[in-house]
């Protein structure tokens, strides 16, 4: 492999695009109600922040994760010897020097200091996660969780200054059924997490309990989406691709209590990722009245 994959396998580019779409369904949904003013290029510019920090998180992960991927993951570009450890922290800061500038770029200059400001705060999460939430297991799962919701509402402020009730009900969905992934992960990385003093729910409790730790919560997730439809604010559109995310959630829920096993933790973990960009879809079409 090239380093140019390396390096794009290091940012994890569907990570990143997903991150970008749920700012601009933030964007979207906060200003649902004025769409022909909408500032096209405030979105671009939230879309490439969210995308650039998402970049460097995934970067700055692998970088403190070099020895229990060593164990877990040892065909990653930095375990592997592919990209050097200083090339991976210069990568990372180069992504988040440019996120900054996409993020003070939002107009009016008051919506872009504020952008900045949530962008800041996001980083600093990621860095509190990164330095001391990594090996608290569950605390340290509702960090990335937050880092994952945070993207809706810096999409809200980009599109309109300020955040609505309905996009802090989609950023909830996102922390719940993200925190069911991270609980997932656990269980995928359990050997070596084990090895490094990581206290993650599967380490300390066991897979089966790790596992239905993380069916509650992908399950609050599912139960908080027929909300959206009582409350009114999404149309009939938004049924049938909900529909696809929380059957699918429902079924990984089920075949992880029946098998725990490293093997099926990893497959779901992966299938949650692509049933997350649905429920995205979700809440884009189901502005569609």
């Amino acid at each position: 492999m090239s380093k140019l994959g390396g390096f794009t396998r290091l940012m994890r580019p569907v990570n990143c695009i997903m991150m970008g779409f749920a700012v601009l369904v933030g964007a979207v949904l906060a200003s649902a109600s004025q769409f022909s003013a909408v500032n096209w290029l405030n979105i671009l510019f939230g879309f490439l922040t969210g995308f650039t920090f998402c970049a460097a998180a995934m970067v700055i992960n692998d970088y403190y994760d070099r020895k229990i991927d060593a164990i877990n993951e040892p065909h990653r570009p930095i375990p592997s010897g592919l990209i050097k450890t200083r090339e991976a922290l210069k990568f990372m800061a180069a992504l988040i020097i440019i996120g900054f500038i996409f993020a003070i770029l939002v107009s009016p200059f008051s919506f872009g200091i504020i952008c900045f400001g949530v962008a800041a705060v996001s980083l600093a999460i990621t860095a509190t996660y990164i330095t001391v939430g990594k090996k608290s297991g569950l605390p340290g799962n509702f960090l990335v969780s937050v880092c994952v919701a945070i993207p809706f509402i810096y999409g809200s402020v980009t599109a309109i200054g300020t955040v609505g009730l309905n996009v802090v009900l989609f950023a909830s969905m996102a922390f719940l059924s993200n925190t069911g992934r991270e609980i997932t992960k656990g269980i995928v990385d359990v050997k070596g997490d084990s090895a490094e003093g990581v206290k993650t729910l599967a380490v300390r409790f066991g897979e089966k309990n790790a596992a239905i730790a993380a069916v509650a919560f992908f399950i609050f997730a599912v139960v908080l989406t027929p909300v959206t439809w009582f409350l009114g604010l999404v149309g009939v559109w938004f049924i049938p691709f909900v529909l696809v995310t929380d059957i699918g959630l429902i079924v990984c829920s089920t075949l992880l209590l029946f098998d725990h096993s490293r093997e099926k933790a990893r497959r779901i973990k992966k299938v949650v990722l692509y049933l997350f960009l649905v429920g995205l879809l979700a809440y884009i079409f189901g502005i569609i009245r």
